[in-house]
């Protein structure tokens, strides 16, 4: 899932003022990065290039690092078959160029699927392209989370879902269907002025033999169940309104960051516990467009902010948070550009989806951080 603004009760106005913003700034990104603006810090190198938006990442049960990529989009459009997204975000374009790969411990790529349903937003919204908005694993099983496909999102007869992947086959089939049910279940407070009728969903975690995602244009929680059965494990927007849930995580407990609202604000995101009656809390407060959480070996948090500055978002403003025993924030890494997703490494160390959106085909990363206790 591409990171789409999203702006609540904003005048539209505004919502166009900040989408042409952002075009600007994702078509500049590699010359203010090539300038030397914000560049990586000491402790981050780059482990694999080649990548078309890298999203969702997660190393399997072979050893190996799979990424998902948000793909080039397409020209495909269904103008007249169906609720489009409005302007400036849509009308969407798509075709099939979203994948899954692998990368070994050399930083060697190799495809595992492709042919992926992907999309991309209309040229004055910058063009973005999504498909494969992340990966988990039920032991040796690999699903994949669609967020490219939908007829909203220029893709006839397909649907957002979940996808079994054989990694062996290099194959993908249908597990669950998701527009549908969004369609069938809409939250208590959608977003009325940029509404995403076949969802924008973000991230995918296992947890014993279902699977969970976060919805962040609707603003919830899902459940899969073994047997591909959806089911809401909480309406984020009936308690906070049209927040934009992205990264989550399990330790002991579900675990959520938001994006919030462009142009960002500095301070204006957190990190959310869901208690067992579904309560919703805050845990780490005045954050920046969290998109990515994980936890160490030592069950301490980590946060991946996309762009951590007020106005954006911009290259080099991406960085990463450590929440310590004591509630306070130590910072890991800085100077990353469009960060979309990290993970754990076998190693201890932290792989992050670098340049993830924004950047040519090809231009997207992986890098690797390097932590120490």
């Amino acid at each position: 899932m591409i990171i789409r603004p999203s702006y609540g009760t904003k005048r539209r106005k505004m919502k166009i003022e900040a989408f042409a913003r952002l075009a600007v700034l994702v078509l500049t990104a590699i010359a203010a990065t090539r300038t030397g603006y914000g560049q990586p810090s000491a402790n981050v190198t780059v482990t694999a290039t080649g990548l078309n938006n890298p999203r969702g990442l997660k190393f399997g049960p072979d050893g190996l690092l799979y990424v998902a990529e948000g793909g080039t989009g397409g020209s495909a459009s269904t103008a007249g078959m169906c609720t489009q997204v409005a302007p400036p975000i849509g009308p969407y374009t798509g075709g099939y160029t979203g994948r899954i790969s692998k990368i070994d411990s050399a930083g060697n790529r190799q495809t595992v699927v492709d042919n992926l349903p992907s999309d991309q937003t209309s040229a004055a919204s910058g063009g973005l392209a999504s498909s494969v908005a992340d990966i988990a694993f039920i032991g040796t099983t690999m699903y994949a989370l669609i967020a490219g496909a939908g007829c909203s999102h220029g893709l006839a007869g397909t649907v957002n879902g979940i996808m079994k992947v054989d990694i062996t086959a290099g194959t993908a089939a249908p597990f669950a269907d998701l527009s549908t049910f969004l369609a069938s279940n809409p939250v208590v407070n959608p977003s009325g002025d940029d509404f995403e009728p076949d969802g924008t969903f973000y991230s995918l975690v296992s947890l014993g033999n279902k699977l969970y995602t976060t919805e962040p244009n609707h603003g919830e929680i899902d459940e899969i169940d073994s047997q591909g059965n959806v089911s809401r494990v909480v309406d984020i927007s009936d308690t906070h309104g049209h927040i934009v849930p992205t990264a989550l995580a399990y330790e002991n407990g579900w675990y959520f960051g938001n994006l919030f609202l462009f142009p960002t604000l500095q301070g204006s995101a957190n990190v959310f516990t869901l208690s067992h009656n579904k309560t919703v809390h805050v845990l780490v407060p005045q954050l920046t467009t969290v998109v990515g959480l994980a936890f160490d070996s030592r069950h301490r948090l980590y946060i991946l902010e996309m762009s951590a500055g007020t106005g954006g978002p911009a290259p080099g403003m991406g960085q990463i948070l450590r929440y310590e025993y004591n509630g306070t924030l130590t910072t890991i890494a800085t100077g990353l550009s469009f960060p979309t997703a990290m993970t754990f490494g076998p190693d201890g160390h932290l792989y992050v989806s670098h340049q993830g959106f924004g950047f040519p085909p090809g231009a997207g990363q992986i890098v690797k951080v390097f932590v120490t206790n």
